[in-house]
């Protein structure tokens, strides 16, 4: 993938993707798990806490988030929250089903679980 591919699937200018790889700036806590799921690698990797790219427990449904992730890229709201909803063991059941989806009912469902999660925020 390109600098302007990334920045564009991330939505920020060239010259911060250059400062990412060379050490000149960091991603903020909202473009890191964006980036992590446009490179399809954990934020662990990305911040050298790791050497294993991915979370082992997203192996057995790695094509899956795959699929989903491929289905989110122009819309990195859910993008961003697929990527901290991948994490959740008690979603990896349901990234399985999802897969045979098309893009658009992949995109319904995650709008539904983030209205879920953000009412339940709100009842907090």
């Amino acid at each position: 993938m390109t600098q302007d591919q990334l920045a564009e699937k991330i939505r920020v200018k060239i010259p911060t993707i250059s400062g990412y790889e060379n050490n000149y700036r960091q991603p903020d806590n909202q473009k890191l798990p964006l980036i992590a799921s446009v490179l399809n690698v954990s934020a662990d990797f990305l911040l050298g806490l790791t050497d294993e790219p991915t979370p082992s427990q997203n192996k057995g449904v790695g094509n899956a988030v795959n699929h989903i992730e491929s289905a989110l890229t122009d819309d990195p709201e859910l993008l961003t929250f697929f990527a901290e909803l991948k994490e959740r063991e008690d979603l990896q059941l349901l990234f399985k089903q999802v897969r045979p989806l098309p893009p658009d009912g992949i995109k319904k469902i995650i709008r539904i679980i983030k209205a879920i999660e953000d009412e339940e925020a709100q009842e907090d």
